[in-house]
């Protein structure tokens, strides 16, 4: 299983990938956290992981990625290092996208994601 701190070296590598824009107003920076994250309306317990988010707290610590290792690994321990990094790398920038959104006013991805939940909460999937 790929440990803690190696998931930690593999997002930081992602991060500096990045353009420089992509952190603006970004107070709270990237957080590798090691819980396990279940969406609040997963239709059976464990069903539906939560691998990151983007918060934005004006009233407290500001924006902010969380990344979930637990939900990570639970997921996709059994990747190789390289498929493990690419799904990384898609979970970050899915936040980063929610971050440039809310910097601009606009919430495509978030709209697009409450439509994802709901065909999940309908079994349409």
């Amino acid at each position: 299983m790929t440990s803690f701190e190696d998931i930690g070296i593999i997002i930081d590598g992602i991060a500096e990938e990045l353009p420089e824009d992509f952190y603006r107003e970004l107070n709270g920076g990237i957080n590798l956290l090691p819980d396990i994250r279940i969406h609040p309306e997963s239709n059976a317990p464990g069903e539906l992981f939560i691998m990151g988010e983007y918060r934005c707290d004006p009233h407290g610590l500001g924006r902010y990625i969380n990344i979930y290792y637990g939900s990570f690994i639970h997921l996709y321990a059994h990747l190789n290092p390289v498929q493990q990094r690419e799904k990384l790398r898609g979970i970050l920038l899915h936040e980063f996208t929610h971050h440039l959104e809310s910097l601009g006013g606009e919430h495509s991805l978030a709209l697009k994601d409450a439509y994802e939940l709901m065909k999940y909460k309908s079994h349409e999937r």
